[in-house]
Order: structure tokens, then sequence, then C-alpha cells
């Protein structure tokens, strides 16, 4: 069903193309469906009716602009998930935002933790107040969530090594959170005690409930049941001026649906292998890339067929790591420090230019669009894996360098 949906859309997009064709003569600016797997918008086949209909409607939700009349604000930085998120993945250098705090203090007194730098008309929108941690960060994409939210906790400390006993230098560590009240303790990384982060950039957020929770809330000022109060402007005092819209402006059907949407998304298929890809992939386990960018986790139970007792061909550990200075932004997120990150996953690389207007964009902020600097920019724990890195042959480098962008 979910299928044909996606098929119906394409052929209307298709015949406005081909009309348009007929129309002007441009024969140049016909797009085509891409192959099955290379994209980052489909869900894993064979879902139940009820799991496709959740996901239609998430779906939509997903695409949803919202306008000033719709609730809009009065603050945010963007109007629809799918504005930072391009095709479900990652976004562009051109859309980042700014995370700040003074150091654990979430400096909400000024406009932490996130800095909104758009308002509706008539409402000032939020400035980088003095004497904070600014942290520019790219969002990441979408797909796979469910997958990683499925990996029982065990399988992912089962990775960490704090104190280096193994002696390679590499020490990741779990970032344990607390989950707010109004996430149930039956969904994964809900209820009392301290809970396995795995979202966000420096894995801060453990459910994926709150992450779309606070997408709303946050990225675009939507209020819902889970988090029905005004974002305001405490720059510009705390009435949130402007926006006159009853509170909540969705409820939390549509908050579940659009979390079910991204749960239901499917990782993209790896691109075909090839005996440079098939080299590059020893030389990746050989110099040391893979104990991080751990190839593969088995998901565990799960309501969800598709996600339950999974091999999630992720490449990562799901772990914060020491980045050094190169990579640093100062900025403490939970448990984690201002030099810690947590092993961005590589699966979905090939395809990252093809939703970026032809410039992939690489790192936290997108700071470089070549990949070879984006890792000659690992440093701290990294920092020997990146030196074996440098001193590979040329082909060698380029082979190891075809394998990533072949995931």
């Amino acid at each position: 069903m979910v299928r044909a949906h996606i098929s119906q859309s394409r052929s209307r997009v298709w015949f406005a193309a081909s009309l348009a064709v007929l129309l002007c003569g441009c024969g140049d600016i016909l797009t085509e469906t891409p192959p099955v797997g290379d994209d980052f918008e489909s869900p894993f086949d064979g879902l139940s009716f009820s799991f496709n209909a959740s996901f239609l409607r998430g779906d939509e939700n997903f695409e949803r602009v919202f306008r000033v009349e719709d609730g809009l604000g009065p603050i945010f930085n963007n109007n629809a998930c799918g504005s930072c998120h391009p095709g479900d993945g990652r976004a562009t250098s051109d859309e980042v935002f700014l995370r700040i705090s003074r150091g654990h203090d979430l400096a909400e007194d000024v406009g932490g933790p996130q800095l909104q730098t758009r308002a509706i008309p008539g409402v000032p929108a939020e400035v980088l107040p003095p004497g904070v941690d600014a942290s520019p960060r790219m969002a990441p994409p979408v797909f796979g969530v469910g997958l990683i939210e499925a990996i029982p906790v065990e399988t992912i400390l089962a990775h960490a090594d704090e104190a280096d006993a193994d002696g390679d230098g590499i020490s990741g560590r779990p970032n344990w959170v607390e989950s707010p009240d109004f996430i149930p303790s039956h969904e994964i990384g809900g209820g009392p005690g301290m809970q396995l982060g795995r979202f966000g950039r420096k894995a801060s957020v453990s459910t994926l409930l709150l992450q779309v929770t606070a997408a709303y809330h946050q990225d675009m000022g939507i209020t819902s049941d889970f988090m029905p109060v005004e974002n305001p402007n405490p720059q510009h005092g705390r009435t949130a001026i402007g926006d006159t819209v009853a509170d909540p402006e969705i409820p939390a059907s549509t908050v579940l649906d659009t979390t079910m949407y991204v749960r239901l998304l499917s990782p993209p298929a790896r691109g075909p292998s090839t005996v440079e890809t098939t080299r590059g992939e020893v030389i990746f386990e050989t110099i040391g890339c893979a104990t991080c960018h751990v190839p593969v986790m088995t998901t565990g139970d799960s309501p969800v067929a598709q996600l339950r007792d999974v091999d999630a061909h992720l490449y990562s550990d799901m772990l914060l790591h020491d980045m050094g200075p190169e990579l640093a932004d100062n900025r403490p997120d939970g448990d984690a420090s201002g030099t810690e990150w947590k092993t961005a996953p590589l699966w979905g690389t090939r395809l990252v230019a093809d939703f970026t207007n032809g410039v992939a964009h690489y790192m936290h902020d997108g700071r470089t669009t070549d990949l070879g600097e984006a890792i000659d920019l690992h440093g701290g724990e990294a920092a020997a894996v990146r030196q074996r890195f440098g001193e590979l042959p040329t082909a060698d480098r380029e082979a190891l360098l075809a394998f990533v962008l072949s995931l």
C-alpha cells in the first residue's frame, strides 16, 4: 500500500514534468524515479495495514509547511520538518542551527538551549547573547532511526571501553540522560532513572518521541500535548506575543504519527561492491576505522516485525568519543563534554549529495565537502587512525574513500 502511494506521488511528479516539456520544449528538465534503495524516504517492506496508515499520516506531517495561522513560532528555525531534512537526509551547511549553554547550564534566561534565529512578523528573533558556548549543528538524517532505537542497551554497552582497557587509545562511553516525565515507560529510553542516549550529535536524547516532540517545539515553535507551552524569546520578555493560535497547536496523535513515520523509514541499500570498494573495506578495518564505526549491530525485540532481530549496518558504536580540539565545540551536552561526539553512522553516505544540491557536507556542522578532509579532522581518540590514514599510499586512500562512499 505504501509503495503504491509513493509510486502514485512520483507518477504525478513525472506527469507534471512531462507536461512542462510539452509546453516549453525543455527536454532536459525531466527527473526519474530513483532505483529501489536509492532514497531516504521509503518505508520498510511488508508493513501491516495499521503501520502503513500511520506511516502515510506521518509522511504528510513531516512535509507540512506551518504558517503563522497554524501556530508557527513566535520564534523558530524553520517551518517544516522536511526543510531541515531534505529527502529525509541530513541538511547542508546553509541549514545549521546553534545549540547554546553556559557550561552545563542551558542558559534558558537568554534563549538556550537552542537559538531561534527566525520569527513571525512583529516578533523579534533571538540573537546570540554574549558569554555563552555556541555549537553549530547540521540536522542529521532521520532514516534508520527505528533500527537505532531497537538496538538493545547491552549491545551498545558491549562496545564501551571507558578506561581503554585494551590499550588501543579508543575509550567510547555512553551518554546517560534523564527522560522527561511525559515520555511513557513503554517507550524505549523512557521511564524513571538514567537512560541511554541514542539521538542527537552528542547522544543527549534517549527517546525518539522526545526527539520529534522537541523538534516541533524548538525548530518550528509548534506546541503539542507533550510540550504545550510556547517557546518565547526571553531576550525580549517571556510573553509569547504574536502567536494567537490556541495551545496545544497539534495533538499528541500528530506527534505520534510523525514519530512512527521516522521509525519506519528504511535506511538506503548499500551500493554495489567493486574490487576497489572491497579492498577499501579491508583497509577501513585494518587501520582501525571500524573500532568506532562498528559495521553492524543487531536489534532486539520490537512491536514492528521489520525492526526485530535485524542486522543494522549503521557503521557506528553509538558512543561518545573525545575527538580532540579540531572538532571541539567546547559545549557540554548532558554527560558529554565539549570535545566529545557520538560516532556518526555512515550508512547512506553514497546518496548524501543527491539530496543536497549535488554537494555533500560532512561533520556535525557541515564544515567540509571533502570526505578525505573530514577524516583528517578526526583527532583525540582517532588521532592514531588519522595518522594511519595519512600514511596510506594514494591508491589505498582512494580505495578507503570509495568504500565509505559506497555505504
